[in-house]
């Protein structure tokens, strides 16, 4: 949502200090000041939801000027890989201090190392008939937040459990969300699924206090709390080389030099397919993509296909890379051009194409014989996706089953036996996205 966010006026609310909100957040950076929400009257009443610089969370109530409420959890929250739910529970009329505001991160209320909260039956601007911001601060632009969003919950008048809006898989045991929580909205309440892809501040929630676009593009991926699709990851990148955006889906080296960027899953086992489209390439060859073994991805000082034997990778020079080894391969490509790779981690090969067509009369389907791999790959490793770029806005976009390329949606959208994700050409049978349900089908 980088640079984009919702908003909408509020009502008149049924009860102004007692209220909840619900999201699930995937977080695109870290070490920046970020909005999942804020309701803004002026300089001395607003009340918002924040990731601060040093990767807090906070909830903060100003109210005439003073922080009435300044709830913040002792965690630090760096993970830009995972979905996170966040629960913001609020009574003030409660003679308890510590039951006027809770939070609640995946269904366990969290130890806090700031505590100020507001006096008995004291006022809130949360819930109040004012601007309301999902994703900006309105303020500041520089506030936006940079992830992902799904699953936004407002209930004004009633503090519910956080059991309402999720509950653990007794399979995985993992916090999952509730499609469609059993509560009360009241006036201001709004449930925002993000289901339409025209409409993505739709209410569903009966109350109609839909949101609009108050600024770039909102893009409805596939990548959601049931189903967490790899991503680049900030944290694992040469140097820290790249800015990153799209929800972290584009990676633009910010250098004069080689930098590389690594994924946010690797799997050991399995068949997976990815694409990367070269959105900038300055000159030729200065792309590659490939995988790299967790171990030998922390080599910072080394690009894609050059850390050790574990990486494997195909450049725009139409060569092959494994291990700082150069061999001709197959086509080169350049900007506009989409690279596929196939990696079979059950008969250890990987394959490569450009445009639809395998390269080397590659057959991702030919199991053990591997027809025209590009590499015979060591298993028992774990395996991120990667990509590296040299020079100054060197770009590069992976879909890993979203079914985009920055803010666009793939052209023409492939044929995926798996039904796992949505890409530009046909996934090889046996094949499916690296996402949280791929390492399990």
């Amino acid at each position: 949502m980088a640079t984009t966010y919702l908003t909408r006026t509020g009502a008149t609310p049924t009860t102004s200090n007692k209220y909840t909100f619900s999201c699930w957040v995937k977080r695109g950076s870290i070490g920046t000041t970020e909005t999942i929400f804020r309701t803004y009257s002026d300089g001395s009443n607003s009340a918002q939801l924040i990731f601060d610089s040093d990767d807090t969370f906070a909830f903060q109530d100003i109210v005439g000027g003073t922080t009435v409420t300044n709830l913040k959890p002792s965690n630090l929250f760096r993970d830009t890989g995972a979905w996170m739910n966040f629960i913001v529970q609020v009574d003030y009329t409660q003679a308890t201090a510590a039951d006027r505001a809770k939070i609640f991160i995946n269904g366990g209320e969290v130890s806090y190392s700031a505590t100020t909260v507001q006096s008995q039956n004291g006022a809130s601007m949360l819930n109040t008939a004012n601007n309301n911001a999902l994703g900006s601060n309105r303020s500041n632009s520089s506030h936006y937040f940079t992830g992902s969003m799904s699953q936004v919950n407002f209930i004004d008048g009633t503090a519910y459990p956080a059991t309402a809006f999720g509950s653990v898989n007794a399979t995985s045991g993992i916090w999952v969300a509730n499609s469609g929580p059993t509560v009360t909205y009241g006036n201001n309440g709004f449930f925002l699924d993000m289901a339409n892809s025209s409409d993505m501040g739709n209410d569903v929630s009966g109350n109609a206090n839909d949101f609009t676009v108050g600024g770039g593009t909102v893009t409805q991926i596939k990548d959601t709390p049931d189903n967490n699709f790899a991503t680049w990851n900030p944290l694992v990148q040469q140097s820290s080389g790249f800015v990153l955006s799209n929800g972290n889906t584009t990676a633009d080296n910010t250098n004069d030099t080689w930098r590389s960027v690594y994924s946010t899953l690797a799997p050991s086992v399995g068949k997976y397919y990815f694409e990367c489209k070269i959105v900038n390439q300055l000159q030729t060859p200065r792309s590659i993509i490939g995988v790299c073994s967790t171990t030998q991805a922390s080599n910072s000082s080394a690009r894609l296909g050059y850390e050790g034997t574990n990486a494997y990778a195909y450049g725009s020079d139409g060569n092959k890379i494994n291990n700082g080894t150069n061999t001709s391969y197959g086509n080169t490509f350049a900007t506009g051009d989409i690279i596929s790779c196939a990696l079979d981690l059950d008969n250890g090969k990987i394959y490569f194409g450009k445009n639809g067509t395998w390269q080397n009369s590659g057959d991702p389907t030919s199991g053990s014989t591997g027809t025209g791999s590009a590499f015979n790959v060591t298993l028992g490793e774990s395996y991120y996706f990667g990509s590296a770029s040299y020079g100054n806005d060197g770009i590069i976009s992976i879909n890993s089953g979203n079914g985009y390329f920055q803010t666009t949606a793939v052209a023409s959208a492939g044929t995926n036996a798996s039904g796992n994700g949505i890409f530009e050409y046909d996934v090889p049978t046996g094949y499916t996205a690296l996402s949280t349900k791929g390492l399990n089908l």
